[in-house]
């Protein structure tokens, strides 16, 4: 199962549009992952019309429209794996601890807010990652979105893209 890893788009604040290989990728994926601070609805309908399927939350940038459609924790068993979805995790410092306690039920967590990319896996075994942004890459070098695979119940290659 190909998964695509987003957030953070802020469209049309931050960017006109989405990059096309960001695009593309989403049309390939079997899920996609967006962890909030679309801005713009109008992102949304654009992911629910061309992903296979989506799993979404709102952030701290949404709009009551965005908040009245989706959660802040969205949660999916795939292949085997349990996934969790939410935008903010706090700060950096003691956030494996701090979402392992939160999250006891899930292997892997996708979370956004910071724009910066993040793979670390927490004490227990929770796999914590942040794609980045597509479209607003602060004061990272590139902006980025992160892909993965799920084969035989497991969460295998995780791979950071850069636009």
């Amino acid at each position: 199962m190909h998964l695509l890893l987003t957030s953070d788009t802020h469209l049309p604040k931050r960017a006109r549009e989405l990059p096309a290989e960001l695009l593309e990728g989403i049309e390939s994926a079997d899920v996609v992952f967006h962890a909030g601070d679309w801005v713009d609805v109008r992102t949304l309908h654009l992911l629910q019309t061309r992903a296979s399927r989506l799993v979404a939350v709102y952030g701290n940038n949404d709009g009551p429209e965005l908040r009245a459609r989706l959660p802040e924790v969205a949660r999916a068993e795939l292949g085997g794996v349990r996934f969790g979805a939410v935008h903010e995790t706090g700060p950096a410092q003691g956030r494996e601890r701090r979402c392992a306690e939160r999250f006891p039920d899930l292997d892997v967590l996708v979370f956004g807010h910071s724009h910066i990319p993040w793979d670390t896996t927490a004490a227990g075994g929770l796999r914590l990652l942040n794609p980045g942004s597509p479209t607003d890459r602060r004061r990272q070098p590139h902006c980025t979105y992160m892909t993965a695979e799920v084969t035989d119940g497991r969460l295998g290659e995780v791979r950071l893209h850069r636009l």
